[in-house]
């Protein structure tokens, strides 16, 4: 991969164009990337802004990579992509732990939708044990949000290495 580009600032969401200086690709081919790449899913707010998590940022560099340096094909690189994805998810399998689910995220399909970053959990119940718990939609909404944090700091733990 191209070391000549600038790093990734550890923050939690970058605009279109930060990910267009960050990786040396116009935000027009950012958005096609979008449709060709299904592990290219950034976030969208309001007026249909994205914003792109690490973990994206460092996908669109590989993209970058396997195209234009490598010279894949844009089918190539997503059966390249989908290869690597597997081969990461192996290495989790046989030595680290495993979180549920990883597989689904790690492909694109997160199934997160588009929470905000503080989601209100209204739908909190007093649990039996006087605990006050979240539970259902809320519960599952906080499930994601920590989810989603312990994927940036895993991404920002493996850039370091």
């Amino acid at each position: 991969m191209d070391n000549s580009r600038p790093p990734i600032p550890a923050k939690r969401y970058f605009t279109i164009g930060e990910v267009s200086d960050l990786c040396g690709v116009k935000p027009h081919v950012l958005r096609y990337w979008e449709q060709e790449f299904t592990q290219l899913r950034p976030m969208k707010r309001r007026g249909n802004r994205r914003y792109y998590q690490h973990h994206e940022v460092l996908m669109i560099r590989k993209i970058r990579d396997l195209l234009y340096d490598q010279g894949f094909t844009i089918s190539g690189a997503r059966n390249k992509l989908h290869e690597i994805v597997q081969t990461e998810g192996d290495k989790r399998r046989n030595g680290e732990v495993l979180l549920d689910g990883i597989d689904a995220l790690e492909a694109g399909d997160s199934g997160m939708g588009d929470f905000p970053d503080s989601a209100d959990f209204e739908d909190s119940e007093p649990s039996n044990d006087g605990h006050d718990l979240p539970s259902g939609h809320a519960a599952q909404q906080r499930l994601q949000l920590v989810r989603r944090e312990l994927f940036e700091i895993r991404d920002l733990l493996s850039a370091v290495r």
